[in-house]
């Protein structure tokens, strides 16, 4: 007897917060890079973002938008670990864009509402996926 249920119209919740995993890492990855390479463009206040200066904030970018992006991709493919990794990296991303918010305030709040978003369709009806 299988246990699996047929996938629901749900699953295209899902792959659309696999997709926006994908996104928001390269946007992260893009930010990182650019925060390391160039540490001018980017603004932050003196003392950096909640006291990192801002090559250390670059790397902490980095490093979460690629596992963003690897957790997109593994979404996509219908992994369970994928969806445990999504949720946690889309709650990191959440924390990371609350201190950016007095930077990039309208841009932060985007990404904590798809950031949200995403953890809501993982949680809920990642299970989905994998059928």
């Amino acid at each position: 007897m299988d246990d699996r249920s047929e996938p629901t119209g749900w699953v295209g919740l899902v792959f659309f917060a696999g997709i926006m995993l994908l996104v928001i890492g390269c946007f992260n990855v893009i930010y990182g890079i650019v925060a390391l390479v160039n540490d001018e463009w980017v603004l932050l206040t003196r003392q950096g973002a909640l006291g990192f200066d801002i090559t250390t904030w670059g790397w902490v970018t980095l490093i979460m938008g690629v596992v963003e992006v690897f957790a997109g991709l593994a979404v996509l493919g219908g992994r369970t670990w994928g969806r445990i990794v999504g949720i946690a990296v889309a709650f990191a991303s959440m924390l990371h864009q609350f201190a950016m918010m007095p930077i990039y305030p309208i841009w932060s709040l985007l990404i904590v509402a798809l950031d949200v978003f995403v953890i809501y369709a993982l949680a809920a009806h990642g299970r989905e996926m994998a059928a």
